[in-house]
């Protein structure tokens, strides 16, 4: 799904807000929330955040962290009340200078991930569920 996509999406599933969620490097799920009104401008250019404020990701004098939306994430929070519906969607954490937070769970695992395509001799199979531990096994 594409940033327009989604923009559509939302708009049919009558979203109000949606939670941009990535976790710490404990795998603890952390939010940013804001109204659905701002998800064009947060996908086109991301969300500032203050990295010192979330345990283990960054001393005060480096905190500047920044949230990319990946649109393929999005779901519907169930437990939402149908008249303030609200969404969510995965967040890759990135660096001021745009290099991946090597802090952030989820970039690491596609990091390990695009390492396995690459041809490695690991010949490894990926398959990930809700759970923030990836599994790598391999088949004989």
């Amino acid at each position: 799904m594409n940033n327009q996509d989604l923009l559509k999406r939302v708009k049919e599933d009558g979203v109000m807000f949606i939670s941009y969620q990535f976790t710490d490097v404990n795998g603890v799920v952390k939010s940013l929330d804001g109204p659905v009104g701002r998800l064009a401008e947060v996908l086109d250019g991301g969300i500032w955040f203050d990295g010192s404020s979330v345990e283990g990701f960054a001393r005060i004098q480096e905190s500047d962290m920044h949230l990319k939306a990946d649109p393929e994430t999005y779901a519907i929070l169930p437990w939402s009340d149908p008249e303030y519906r609200r969404a969510r969607v995965l967040c890759d954490i990135y660096r001021p200078n745009g290099t991946p937070f090597e802090g952030d769970p989820r970039g690491r695992l596609k990091a390990a991930l695009r390492k396995g395509e690459r041809g490695t001799r690991l010949d490894l199979q990926h398959w990930s569920g809700t759970g923030v531990l990836p599994f790598f096994a391999k088949w004989s």
